[in-house]
């Protein structure tokens, strides 16, 4: 009977230390699926345009998804370039008028708007009209570079027709 206590004793004794290892392994786990959900590199996401075919005096709206695991973004630049299909002189490279207002934070996301006029106005950047008889056929690229100058992948529109006026 001694024998069988003795086992029965040396069956839990091994069943805790299996108990005691697997604890620190949930831990471990635990620990791993919580870590940042957003990397130093920001990363940008096309998420939608107001419209693919672009009438004079209309309004051209582009919202872009962006994510930074340092919230570092906060008075820095958009670069889009304009990239045209069928008419040359209608290319163009805009750095200059879309710095996001984010407050510095960690772990930054949100929605950026960026607009852009076809026709005259003072209150957004114009886009200008297609320089060839015909319509202009173009996408718009996008890249963010935030504070520590790391630069996201660039995304791209669906192709925009500028209608000729």
């Amino acid at each position: 009977m001694g024998c069988l206590v003795l086992y029965k004793f040396e069956v839990k004794v091994k069943q805790m230390k299996i108990k005691l290892l697997i604890v620190p392994a949930a831990v471990f786990c635990l620990a791993a699926c919580t870590k940042d959900k957003f990397d130093t590199k920001p990363q940008l996401e096309f998420k939608s345009v107001n419209t693919t075919v672009l009438n004079q005096n209309q309004l051209l709206e582009f919202t872009l998804r962006y994510t930074d695991r340092e919230g570092d973004i906060a008075n820095t630049r958009f670069f889009i370039q304009k990239v045209t299909q069928n008419c040359e002189g209608s290319n163009f490279t805009d750095s200059s008028n879309y710095t996001p207002e984010v407050p510095a934070q960690s772990n930054g996301e949100g929605d950026v708007l960026i607009q852009y006029f076809y026709g005259s106005s003072f209150d957004y950047p114009i886009l200008n009209g297609p320089q060839c008889a015909t319509n202009d056929t173009c996408v718009f690229r996008f890249v963010l570079k935030d504070a520590q100058n790391n630069i996201s992948d660039t995304v791209t529109s669906p192709t925009i027709v500028i209608i000729k006026s």
